[in-house]
């Protein structure tokens, strides 16, 4: 029992004896004092409305019919309507469209029994609306808040599925970002600092060096560690800022002979060749292609022989990188460390609906890769 419907439950007793002091109720053969007891037993059905819905709607029903034994009484007669509402908007849910029948049928035998046995017209419409009044108003009332009820929990339930999918489309977005720097940060650092590492192991290990020699490779360790710093500095400049790329710091397919004259400097030798019509790409697909490339520069020094060819190819809708560089007899299959790199260029590839492979090729290791000129709406 809650609270609040008992609290309900006195006060409706109170009003009800109110009521049967003043003479609300018929006039026939039982007095006042007896009217008392159905009043009770229907208070007693608001007191566990919520609590107990049947058993309230039981007790209105059975309370209901003595009164209108009696007499019948106002007081009972209103307080049984809550009974009704009680039991169609707590109980089974099943109970509304039974009650709204009952209800309904009886309003009318109601009526239709009044007119037969007064053989009055008026009087049986009287007491048809009077019992549809105190019958079936109840009960839609409560079909009706029961069903806004359902409607109001329905929408909390879309609203909650909403905000999950919006804090799973933020979750995946903020994922994607983290995958993309991250692959910037690794093109960008991997094949500066492989070239830095690369001299700077030469300088060390080599003993009959002369001067020039020494400054000829600190002059190239300073100028990778400038560009390197300079692409930190422009990958920062981008984070901090909104709005798309600028054009100042896009890299291009275009500058490969950049890429192909460091990696020279680093002691690779590379032998660049341009097939087809050079032409404008879309901005993703250049800076695919150059991180490719550049990539794939930083493995063949890292990994592979001395030399390196790189043949980039300009097709129909699309355009094609092909890196090969020879390895030794033991690093035929996958070259030692690679892993993040080639992930990283995959994926590139397939975010701007393209295709990469890499893997052994003759007496090298080959990474090939195909992207479309137009990008992905």
């Amino acid at each position: 029992m809650r609270r609040d419907d008992a609290l309900w439950a006195l006060a409706s007793f109170a009003c009800g004896l109110v009521l049967l002091a003043v003479g609300s109720y018929q006039h026939r053969w039982a007095s006042a004092p007896l009217f008392v007891g159905p009043l009770a037993v229907t208070c007693a059905g608001v007191a566990v409305r919520r609590s107990r819905p049947l058993l309230s709607l039981g007790l209105g029903a059975a309370a209901f019919v003595g009164d209108f034994a009696m007499g019948p009484s106002l007081g009972t007669v209103l307080i049984v309507t809550d009974n009704l509402y009680a039991g169609v908007r707590y109980g089974p849910r099943a109970l509304g469209k039974w009650m709204l029948g009952v209800t309904s049928v009886l309003a009318i035998l109601m009526g239709v029994a009044a007119w037969i046995v007064l053989n009055h017209v008026g009087l049986g419409v009287a007491l048809l609306v009077q019992a549809g009044l105190v019958g079936v108003t109840p009960v839609s009332t409560g079909m009706i808040m029961r069903q806004l009820e359902d409607q109001a929990a329905a929408e909390r339930a879309r609203a909650e599925q909403v905000a999950r999918l919006a804090e799973l489309d933020r979750t995946a977005a903020v994922q994607a970002e983290r995958n993309r720097m991250a692959r910037e940060l690794h093109d960008m650092i991997a094949n500066h600092f492989s070239a830095i590492a690369i001299q700077s192991t030469a300088v060390l290990s080599r003993k009959d060096l002369d001067a020039q020699s020494v400054r000829t490779v600190l002059e190239s360790i300073r100028e990778n560690s400038v560009e390197g710093l300079g692409e930190m500095r422009a990958m920062i400049g981008l984070l901090r800022q909104d709005g798309e790329e600028p054009e100042a710091v896009r890299r291009r397919v275009t500058e490969a002979g950049e890429l192909a004259e460091r990696a020279r400097e680093a002691g690779l030798d590379v032998r660049l060749r341009v097939d087809g019509d050079v032409r404008e790409l879309p901005a993703s697909v250049d800076l695919a292609g150059y991180r490719i490339v550049q990539e794939s520069l930083t493995n063949a020094l890292k990994h592979g022989g001395k030399a390196a060819d790189v043949v980039i190819g300009y097709r129909p809708g699309l355009v094609t990188r092909v890196v090969d560089n020879p390895v030794s007899g033991a690093g035929r299959g996958l070259p030692p460390g690679a892993g993040t790199g080639i992930v990283g260029m995959r994926e590139r590839a397939a975010l701007v609906g393209g295709l990469l492979e890499a893997g052994p090729h003759d007496d090298g290791w080959r990474v090939r890769a195909e992207l479309p000129t137009q990008e992905i709406v």
